[in-house]
Parts: C-alpha cells; sequence; structure tokens
C-alpha cells in the first residue's frame, strides 16, 4: 500500500545545495517504489485572483470531455465550453502559469528529472467526481493505474501533480496495492502472454505499424503504441472491469484538503477518486532513461513476468 509522504518544501535542507540534491534524489526514489508526496500546501507559486477565476468557471454540456485540457506545447485549450474567447484566453493564460510553475518546481524539486521527461497535459477538473455519469472505462471511482490510449509512453512513467483548488471540500481518493503486487496477480489473466508474443513477433510489429500509420496521419495518435502501451491500456480497463477486484480488494482513504497539492506515479498506484471539484494537475512522462530506480517501472515488472522485451 502507497505511503503518505508529508513534505514542507521551507525545511529539510533545501536551502542547501549539497543536501538538496541528496533529498531530490530519495523523493524520486520514494515516487517511483509508488509512494504520495504530499504537501500541506501549495508549494510554488500559484497566485489567488488566478484561483478565484477558475473557481468561477462552470461546465456546461460537454459531451466528450471529462475535463478542460491544455497542451504546454502548442498552447491548445480543449472542453471549454464557453462561447467567449476573452474567457477562453483567460483560461488558458492561467492554465500556462500553472504549467510553468509545476515545471519549474518539479525542476528543482526532483531535480534528477530535469530534462530527461516529456511534458504532457494539464488540466482543469471543474466537476464534482461523486456521481459523474461515465462510461466504465472513463469512470474515475473506479481503481485503475493510468495508461493513455492515443498518447503512448513506449516505457516512460507517468507522474502527475495535483492541486485542490477547492476552498473548503477536500478531495477523496481511495488507492491499493502497488503495481508490482497487481501485475503479478492480474496480468496473466488480463493476457499478457498475448503482448509478450506480439512483442516478439516482427510480423506483428509490422502488421501493427501499418495499421496505425493513418491514424497518426491525421493526428489522433501521438506515435506508435508498443507492447507495453498496449497492455497497460488492456489492464487499465481490465481492473475496472474486475467486478471482485473493486469490491475485495484493500483499499486506504486518503482525503486531500483544500490547498494542497500531491505528486504520484499514476501508473504505479492504483487510484479512484470518490469526491471532489476544483483542481489542477500537469502530467510529465519520464523517459526511462531519467529514472533514479527504473527496476520500479511497470514495464520492467510486466517484462520480467512475460520473459520478454515489451519495448522495441
Amino acid at each position: 500500500m502507497p505511503r503518505l509522504l508529508i513534505e514542507d518544501y521551507t525545511r529539510n535542507g533545501w536551502s542547501d545545495p549539497a543536501r538538496a540534491g541528496d533529498l531530490a534524489r530519495r523523493y524520486c526514489e520514494r515516487l517511483e517504489a509508488g509512494d504520495i508526496l504530499f504537501f500541506p500546501a501549495c508549494p510554488f507559486s500559484f497566485p489567488e485572483p488566478n484561483r478565484q477565476a477558475l473557481l468561477a468557471h462552470r461546465q456546461s454540456g460537454l459531451k466528450y470531455h471529462k475535463n478542460v485540457s491544455y497542451q504546454p506545447l502548442t498552447g491548445v485549450v480543449r472542453g471549454m465550453s464557453a462561447a467567449d474567447s476573452a474567457e477562453v484566453d483567460e483560461l488558458r493564460r492561467i492554465l500556462r502559469e500553472y504549467s510553468d510553475a509545476v515545471v519549474g518546481f518539479v525542476d528543482t524539486f526532483l531535480a534528477p528529472y530535469a530534462g530527461h521527461y516529456k511534458l504532457d497535459f494539464a488540466s482543469y477538473r471543474p466537476v464534482e467526481e461523486a456521481g459523474r455519469p461515465m462510461s466504465l472505462h472513463k469512470r474515475n471511482d473506479l481503481l485503475h493505474v493510468d495508461a493513455f490510449p492515443n498518447r503512448p509512453t513506449a516505457g516512460g512513467r507517468i507522474l502527475r501533480v495535483f492541486t485542490n483548488l477547492n476552498p473548503t471540500e477536500t478531495r477523496d481518493w481511495i488507492v491499493t496495492d502497488g503495481f508490482d503486487r497487481l501485475a503479478e496477480r492480474y496480468a496473466r489473466q488480463a493476457g499478457l502472454p498475448k503482448y509478450a508474443r506480439q512483442a516478439r513477433s516482427p510480423v506483428s510489429r509490422l502488421l501493427r505499424r501499418l495499421a496505425a500509420a493513418p491514424f497518426r496521419a491525421v493526428g489522433k495518435l501521438k506515435g506508435m503504441p508498443t507492447a507495453y502501451d498496449r497492455f497497460m491500456q488492456r489492464f487499465h480497463n481490465f481492473l475496472k472491469e474486475n467486478a471482485d477486484f473493486q469490491r475485495d480488494c484493500p483499499k486506504e482513504a486518503i482525503a486531500f484538503p483544500p490547498g494542497s497539492t500531491w505528486l504520484v506515479y499514476t501508473d504505479y498506484v492504483p487510484h479512484a477518486v470518490l469526491r471532489g471539484q476544483f483542481a489542477l494537475e500537469q502530467t510529465f512522462i519520464v523517459h526511462p532513461e531519467g529514472l533514479v530506480t527504473p527496476e520500479f517501472a511497470p514495464v520492467r515488472i510486466l517484462e520480467r513476468l512475460g520473459g520478454t522485451r515489451l519495448v522495441a
């Protein structure tokens, strides 16, 4: 079960460059092993006017987006219901400032990762999680590990930074045993041997590249999904489909209070969001060569279990 590591960015040696390097490496190790790094107060700058502007925003009539998303590399905002271009521009500015602040924080606080990640989407989540009418595979209130169907990581790890903007209410999660234990118990049942065979087959790899080419050409697919990516998407769905697992697995509840921030590898820590409204999030895809303890990476765990490389 993941541990909640409580940190105060104003103490514990962060002002001492020599000690800060050791602390940064230690926190990378703990995150990669499945712990959650928790800050009772936001450890980077996020101006109060920005928070108030986001709390005033409401989504309405969005059929295809769970959240408002922002792509830092292009500035594109999606999932915004407002017809007012000025409001869209304001939201883009706030999400850009949040993303920039998180990047600066991660580059310092988790210094071993600097230069070894791909900056993925930021998102704003203004809708109450409890009772959201979502399809099974999109439900946030079911325990799952993250995988992105249209943005394969090729073995990179999914590090996410969350901030609860709600001024009065907690954001409530449940978590369970880490990916290593779940993979040992369920990977074969979820189809790992099939994906391992595909990874060993040059013909299968060629056919999949040909099949994916049209989707990449029109921007529906960012990169070529490896056997690892395909299995992780299957495992994400398998866990949500498995009623016995959802009912019987050990669970620990975590209530993240107003104003807090937490960091977690969501490809390793199975999690579900039961309730909460108004949160910000920034995702990083940490490249394998940037990891401090690569043996904890889900791709390495699955390759040990499957007996073959899953990323060509």
